[in-house]
């Protein structure tokens, strides 16, 4: 029972474990936002085609902007693997301090809650762009700047986590 509480001490110390369960919340909430976020609008136009199904154009970009964070969480957690030294073939992964394995950590939350919330928000903004878009066609452009003012608060989280990562020495 000593040799499981050993292992399990070291495995919940380790710096390493740290930062991939901060590369992993950033993909997961990003995508989890994401393909919530396509849902709303993706449901509305689907509707709408019923009525008109040549604005589908119109509707694809309204219905794929609030999957956008689902990407800038995969780059945060790419940064992560790159910072890691996973990405290097055959290379040995970074040796990691539990302070350092935090520090990568919390340094993913921006870009993984920022892209939860802002993904469902956008999809919501998106989804009365498409029913906009279905009674006006013309108006598709306005629609879509909606919907990238939300966008806006996904890439602050985005960039928060770059430089915040950036600032985190690992290695030698």
């Amino acid at each position: 029972m000593d040799q499981i509480g050993a292992l399990l001490t070291m495995i919940f110390q380790s710096g390493f474990v740290y930062a991939i369960v901060g590369a992993a919340v950033a993909v997961i909430l990003g995508g989890i936002g994401s393909a919530v976020g396509i849902s709303y609008p993706a449901g509305v136009a689907t509707g709408a085609m019923t009525e008109d199904p040549k604005n589908f154009g119109k509707y694809l970009l309204l219905v794929a902007l609030p999957g956008t964070q689902g990407i800038y969480g995969f780059v945060g957690a790419f940064l992560v693997i790159q910072k890691l030294g996973l990405t290097a073939g055959g290379a040995t992964a970074a040796a990691l301090t539990t302070a350092q394995g935090l520090q990568i950590m919390w340094a993913c939350f921006p870009v993984g809650f920022a892209g939860l919330v802002s993904a469902i928000f956008q999809g919501k903004v998106c989804a009365g762009g498409v029913a906009l878009t279905s009674k006006q066609p013309t108006e598709s452009g306005k629609a879509l700047v909606y919907g990238v003012f939300v966008e806006f608060y996904a890439i602050l989280g985005l960039i928060t986590t770059i430089f915040l990562l950036s600032g985190i020495q690992v290695g030698g």
